[in-house]
């Protein structure tokens, strides 16, 4: 009895040791570290994902798709990118008199966005995960409070001056890399050393110098992409960001200068880092609220390019020079 309660003992130690080590094996996976001992967040990522910032409404407090269902709109998302090359009907019928045309052009050389956002393995819904339905928690009047509703409520037109276009527009910023998911050129460079992390989106080039272990400069002067300071909790780099420019409100994210950021930047597989944001905003919104986004790792060969959108925006002056037509065509 006792030699056969031993050789069960025995067996049932050796199993144990062996599903470690394959446990062990399967992820064959250290989180890779800088000289200083930090993880090494450095590299060129991507946050492209057909998933929406805010949940659809009909769906609920549904955070997660079903395999299938994930399966069945990035098969959608491959049909629409395939049709794209196909040629257009010669026999289509024109724009309505007067209607205004879109960026359907644009489309055709844009990114088509064919995954769904999986995060801790579960396929997303929305980027949002605290509000409980996904969606932003706006104060009854949140969105009047953005700097531009404010201008608008004054009187001052959309294209009475450049002051009164988007930062896009402008060519000054399109949000914080890399919480925004743009149209296209979704791709972020993270350069470190011991006392720095450099952020750097393709969209209009910003780029993020964040200060370890570091308080915030006093005052509450503002910066297109505020004051950011990081520290390591644990393997997790945690940042906190204020002090942003009023302007750099927009549709994907209302704000106004009272915005404050809270990421966390948490390495979690060789070529994913899981990238959690937290935002504050009490005159737009009405309690903090969460998204949660996957950054994957991109190819060694491809390659981050300069995007050059000061260089000859005639679309900005072209939208401020109509308006001027308009002016005129009207006091004559």
């Amino acid at each position: 009895m006792r030699t056969a309660l031993s050789l069960a003992i025995a067996a049932a130690l050796l199993n144990v040791s062996l599903a470690a080590q394959a446990a062990e094996g399967s992820a064959g996976w250290q989180i890779p570290r800088t000289e200083y001992g930090h993880p090494n967040l450095q590299g060129s990522w991507t946050n492209t994902t057909l998933t929406p910032i805010e949940r659809p409404v009909e769906l609920g407090e549904q955070k997660a798709y079903t395999e299938a269902e994930a399966l069945t709109l990035e098969n959608a998302a491959r049909d629409f990118e395939r049709q794209k090359a196909e040629p257009l009907d010669a026999d289509r019928a024109p724009p309505p008199v007067g209607g205004a045309i879109g960026q359907e052009a644009d489309i055709n050389f844009s990114d088509v966005f064919t995954n769904v956002l999986k995060v801790r393995g579960e396929y997303r819904t929305s980027m949002i995960v605290d509000t409980a339905n996904g969606r932003f928690p706006f104060r009854e009047d949140g969105r009047k409070q953005d700097i531009y509703a404010k201008w608008t409520a004054q009187g001052l037109g959309p294209s009475d001056g450049p002051e009164a276009r988007t930062p896009g527009d402008r060519c000054l910023s399109r949000g914080m890399p890399p919480m925004t998911v743009t149209p296209y050129n979704n791709n972020y460079q993270i350069v470190q050393n011991k006392d720095y992390v450099m952020l750097m989106g393709e969209m209009v080039h910003d780029a993020r110098i964040i200060r370890l272990d570091k308080e915030h400069f006093p005052g509450d002067g503002k910066n297109w992409l505020g004051d950011s300071v990081g520290r390591w909790e644990g393997d997790t780099l945690v940042v906190h960001t204020k002090n942003l420019h009023p302007q750099l409100s927009h549709f994907r994210l209302i704000s106004t200068d009272q915005l404050e950021l809270t990421e966390r930047f948490e390495i979690v597989a060789e070529n994913e880092i899981l990238y959690t944001v937290t935002v504050t905003d009490p005159q737009v919104y009405t309690q903090p609220f969460t998204e949660e986004i996957t950054l994957m790792r991109k190819a060694p060969e491809d390659l981050i390019y300069e995007y050059s959108c000061h260089e000859g925006n005639y679309g900005l002056e072209g939208i401020l020079a109509g308006a001027r037509r308009q002016e005129w065509d009207a006091r004559n």
